[in-house]
């Protein structure tokens, strides 16, 4: 049976399925290497399509030999590495960039770079070397042994090269080197005009606040801009993008000659996007490739992808026709065609092959719950599909396209992986993972699909109790999530399902979960459908799979427990103050309680903004309903939480003692959004006693 650590905390650890560390293709070759553990040491192994075998490169006590004789300090662990070529890589240690040589069996310094201790976003260009990173909120670059300073703002509020628009459309970083390396694009987020928002830290005598910059929808965001900055010349060129100063810059590529910036501009009404392109010599706006438009929102996520050996032709990818899919252009902005087509999306770009005829994508063409790699002929149109087995597949080309690793997992299988030739002509297996839950009891796992009211196909994953009886009446717990951008139910080890699930399983509870219209990866009409009115449809499909558990003989319509976090904590609350009758207990971690609350980018893509959708607004809004809870509620919140701020736990307090309504209520002190590390196991000991309390 497993214990409440092991289900939590070694389900990412010991109870995982055995990965291959560092997996990767060396650089401009078909041969792969990875990082594994024999005989309790690691060891740097090596592969290629030619060998029967993997062989071992370099133990840890080798490298630390070569490290010894440097003169260097001593590595605990096999460092994380990077391959110059065949022969050599590189790797960080003490603030100096270090390489190892295969032939000589020596260490050499690389480079000596005096790294402040509070330096962060380290981004380090591929040709050149040339490393960006930020100091609080400046940027700084490394470029050979000599610092440069890049910006040198004064105030806190305008944050240099970090991510921008909270992380919205794609964006997870804040600097972008051009092909050659001497050229790097940042953001400039100008925060001034945003309200602050106070995060307390407890931890101080008395306590302390900590103001962060939180734009809430409907009111004054932040302004963007782009700057280029010039290695060798130390100057800086600013992106002219116009106005208004309130726009989302997005999904930022280089030109393969470094003339052209090319940035996805959003309205902040996110209905109208341009692609434009700039010049990276003056920052002066050149033209529109081409405009995108919906009555709802346009979500750019990908940036755009030039073609190898013409640069004069890209790959976009875009919703425009209801799904994600691949689209290629040249440079004037004329469509050559659309690469892909059908009532499934597009989930990754990998690449090309060397001479780019060829691009290779994953998708769900087979199933939403199933991911599987492809090619396209870009002339033909002709699609070929290159994995095989039915589950999710997770790819990484190499350089020239030749060969892709296969990471295939399934309910069945934990991991395999495959080495394969783009081709067809090479398959081969390189890794296969052990069942790590082989000596456990556990609960039968089954993937399947409702039908929603609308006609859509609602995908369900349900676990049974351990030694299922099916004359027995079981307690049932609904675990949701339900919004945009999170799908739960994939055809992956576990069902994709924590490995608490599996635990409820053993004390005798079904655990059963569905991916309702709003959620991610089923096309845009099917996420759409919540516009304006979030948490509506989302209800109407949950209570199709609430009323299929109740049909099922085995189910205690008595003893129902509810359970969600975020998006998933909003529904918890809607559920039980919407449809009081059906849950007897239920678990609401971090929930949004009123939208007006919730920042700009996501809140206003999905409602407008409150002016513009007040009576949306005042629906969605949880505290309206609070008359009518019967059921037992506990909600758990991050005293830090900067994403679901507190406050909205803490109206929704308030509105209990009001309206007279009894509910439980526990707080996490110096934790975010989730509760992360060792606490996170006391998190599930507190849910799940919760509903062993209660059912």
């Amino acid at each position: 049976m497993l214990t409440m650590e092991e289900a939590v905390v070694k389900q990412k650890t010991t109870l995982a399925p055995e990965r291959l560390k560092q997996l990767g293709w060396i650089k401009n070759s078909a041969s792969y290497y990875y990082i594994q553990s024999i005989n309790s040491e690691d060891v740097l192994v090596s592969g290629n399509a030619s060998q029967s075998t993997a062989k071992n490169l370099l133990t840890l006590s080798q490298l630390n030999s070569a490290v010894s004789a440097a003169s260097e300090k001593l590595v605990m662990a096999f460092p994380v590495i990077k391959w110059r070529n065949e022969n050599q890589f590189t790797f960080e240690s003490e603030k100096k960039l270090l390489m190892y040589d295969l032939k000589t069996k020596k260490i050499t310094v690389d480079t000596k770079r005096d790294f402040p201790d509070d330096a962060e976003n380290m981004d380090t260009a591929e040709k050149t070397g040339n490393i960006a990173y930020t100091v609080k909120n400046n940027l700084m670059v490394y470029a050979g042994n000599n610092q440069l300073i890049v910006t040198n703002d004064l105030n806190e509020n305008i944050v240099n090269g970090k991510s921008v628009h909270r992380e919205e459309f794609g964006i997870s970083k804040g600097t972008f080197w051009s092909p050659n390396g001497g050229l790097l694009a940042y953001y400039r987020m100008d925060q001034t005009m945003v309200t602050d928002y106070p995060v307390i830290d407890w931890t101080t005598r008395p306590a302390t606040n900590n103001n962060i910059k939180y734009p809430m929808a409907g009111d004054k965001s932040h302004e963007v801009t782009v700057g280029i900055y010039n290695v060798a010349s130390g100057n800086t060129v600013f992106i002219k993008t116009g106005e208004p100063k309130e726009q989302y810059l997005t999904n930022i590529a280089w030109s393969p000659d470094e003339q052209h910036l090319y940035i996805a501009v959003l309205n902040r009404e996110q209905n109208h996007l341009w692609l434009n392109s700039y010049s990276t010599v003056t920052g002066l706006f050149e033209k529109t490739l081409f405009e995108e438009t919906n009555d709802k929102y346009v979500h750019p996520m990908h940036t755009l992808m030039f073609v190898p050996n013409n640069p004069n032709q890209f790959i976009w990818q875009s919703e425009r026709d209801g799904y994600n899919h691949l689209y290629l252009y040249d440079v004037s902005g004329k469509l050559i065609k659309q690469l892909t087509k059908g009532s499934w999306i597009v989930t990754e770009l990998s690449g090309f092959d060397a001479k780019g005829t060829k691009a290779f994508y994953s998708s769900t063409a087979e199933s939403p719950v199933t991911r599987n790699f492809y090619s396209v002929d870009l002339k033909k149109g002709t699609i070929s599909k290159l994995s095989s087995n039915e589950g999710t597949h997770t790819i990484l080309l190499n350089s020239d396209g030749s060969y892709f690793l296969d990471t295939y997992q399934s309910t069945q299988t934990p991991r395999t992986i495959y080495l394969k030739s783009t081709n067809g002509k090479s398959s081969k297996t390189i890794f296969d993972a052990p069942n790590p839950l082989k000596d456990y009891k556990l609960g039968s796992l089954s993937i399947f699909t409702l039908k929603s009211e609308s006609g859509d196909d609602l995908y369900c994953r349900l676990f049974k109790p351990v030694d299922f009886d099916s004359t027995k009446k079981y307690p049932t717990i609904v675990y949701l999530y339900n919004g945009p951008g999170v799908q739960l139910i994939n055809n992956t080890w576990n069902g994709a399902g924590d490995l608490w699930f599996q635990y409820m399983a053993e004390h005798g509870f079904v655990v059963f979960t569905l991916d309702g219209r709003g959620s991610a990866n089923r096309g845009l009409a099917f996420e759409q459908s919540i516009f304006r009115h979030v948490g509506a449809n989302e209800m109407k499909d949950q209570l199709v799979g609430i009323n299929y558990l109740k049909s099922q003989k085995y189910v205690d319509a008595n003893r129902m427990g509810l359970f969600g976090w975020s998006y998933g904590g909003f529904m918890t609350t809607s559920i039980m103050t919407r449809y009081p009758d059906i849950f007897k207990a239920a678990v609401a971690g971090g929930p949004v309680i009123d939208w007006t609350y919730y920042e700009v980018m996501y809140t206003e893509r999905y409602m407008d903004t409150p002016q513009e959708n007040p009576e949306g607004y005042k629906e969605s809004r949880t505290i309206n309903y609070i008359d009518n809870l019967k059921g037992k509620l506990m909600i758990i919140h991050g005293t830090q939480d900067p994403v679901v701020v507190w406050q909205h736990s803490l109206m929704f307090l308030k509105a209990c003692v009001d309206k007279k309504k009894q509910v439980d209520y526990f707080v996490y002190p110096g934790h975010e959004h989730n509760v992360l590390g060792k606490d996170r196991e006391h998190l599930y000991q507190k849910v799940t006693d919760y509903f062993l309390q209660n059912l």
